[in-house]
């Protein structure tokens, strides 16, 4: 396989001569930025609550809260871009955020942000994912829009499960970093947006407008910058060897020629192109060279992976004919009071268990239409199938069946 991609021969994979100095010196004398998010900024709701000590600093407070969430636990059930698949080395929504943040920590390091910061961010960027990705995402955000007129995103829902659904004290900066990472929108230069305690009154705003207001995010913070464009370093490469491991296309299908092999140039290329051209900046970029290069890795990916027939196929109207089934059952519960009920049984009663010891409660009964997308969101892909099949036996035959044998 050829180590040179093709559409970008000239994109340095190692930092200058005089960056590679600027970061080893950096290093050498555990200087940071003066850009960087310091621990004493941590901003919370219950402010005597979690104060930052040497042993476990305010971010790390974050990242530890949020690993021990059974919704973090949920993510390595829900589908990153193949659902129904009988392979056990394809990505899962778990292994994603730890790729990102992963990614997120070697440009973090290197231009010396505030790692346990960026850490928190990526590992809670994707908790409130709904299963089967982003067609799952669509479908309950249909649903939910007929329903409500709101829109459903799964960075704003991802809030929602740290900051409302949890309450655990989680801080502004980790949450806003979360509801700013959306990795669709891809950018040339990010530059933070100053976003403070105004953040109740714009995420109820993303709630109402979606698009228009999603597509305009900032982080408020250099280090959800870094998550943000992370976000899309860890999956392009990483989902083409998922898509040739999955039998949809071949080493020979991608116009660069480097077939899984992107995934490691990306790697390479990319974390090297972010750090160049962020070094000693107020804000995150790359060149013009690099930014092209991913945004036609990102197209191609839609082309020959995303929009594919095969995996569209897998979610066939009959699918969403099911989300749609078990959202409006699971509201009819819910309007009935029938406690007997999954939601009320997997949902709302260990919500209120787990609020109850520390004092909260979940307020299940103000926003109906929100807690069945809650309760939706939660499930993990075998969870839901197993769910659906429960309610309507004739949907064991919508969904796609594949064995490892």
């Amino acid at each position: 396989m050829p180590a040179t991609n093709l559409c970008a021969p000239d994109l340095p994979r190692e930092l200058s001569l005089a960056a590679s100095e600027q970061v080893a010196e950096m290093l050498a004398k555990r200087e940071t930025s003066p850009f960087a998010t310091p621990d004493g900024s941590a901003i919370r709701r219950a402010p005597t609550h979690d104060l930052s000590t040497p042993l476990r600093p305010s971010f790390v407070r974050d990242s530890e809260k949020i690993i021990h969430m059974p919704a973090y636990n949920r993510m390595s059930g829900k589908t990153q871009v193949f659902s129904f698949r009988a392979n056990d080395d394809l990505c899962r929504r778990g292994l994603h955020v730890q790729l990102v943040a992963r990614v997120a920590r070697d440009i973090g390091r290197a231009l010396g942000l505030n790692l346990d910061l960026i850490e928190a961010i990526a590992l809670g960027h994707d908790i409130g994912h709904t299963p089967f990705g982003h067609a799952g995402e669509r479908f309950l955000n249909d649903i939910f829009r007929e329903h409500t007129g709101r829109w459903f995103f799964h960075n704003v829902q991802s809030v929602r499960v740290l900051d409302v659904l949890n309450q655990r004290n989680i801080s502004l900066q980790t949450l806003d970093g979360v509801i700013c990472h959306n990795g669709e929108f891809e950018q040339q230069r990010f530059e933070t947006s100053g976003l403070s305690e105004e953040f109740d009154r714009v995420v109820k705003d993303y709630w109402q407008r979606g698009d228009e207001a999603i597509s305009a995010l900032r982080p408020m913070t250099l280090e959800g910058c870094v998550v943000r464009v992370s976000d899309i370093i860890a999956y392009v490469g990483k989902d083409r060897q998922d898509a040739i491991r999955a039998g949809l296309c071949d080493e020979t299908t991608f116009d660069d020629g480097l077939g899984g092999g992107y995934n490691t140039w990306a790697l390479g290329a990319f974390v090297t192109d972010v750090i160049e051209h962020s070094l000693g900046k107020d804000r995150i970029e790359m060149s013009e060279a690099g930014f092209v290069e991913m945004r036609r890795a990102k197209r191609e990916n839609y082309e020959k992976i995303y929009g594919a027939s095969e995996v569209n196929g897998e979610f066939s109207p009959q699918v969403q004919d099911v989300f749609r089934g078990v959202y409006e059952q699971v509201l009819a519960d819910l309007t009935a009071g029938r406690e007997e009920s999954p939601v009320f049984r997997h949902h709302v009663r260990v919500q209120n268990q787990q609020l109850g010891v520390y004092g909260g409660s979940y307020d299940w009964q103000g926003d109906l239409c929100l807690t069945a997308a809650d309760y939706v969101a939660s499930m993990t892909d075998d969870y839901f199938v197993a769910y659906a099949c429960s309610l309507f036996p004739e949907a064991a035959d919508v969904f796609p069946h594949y064995t490892h044998f």
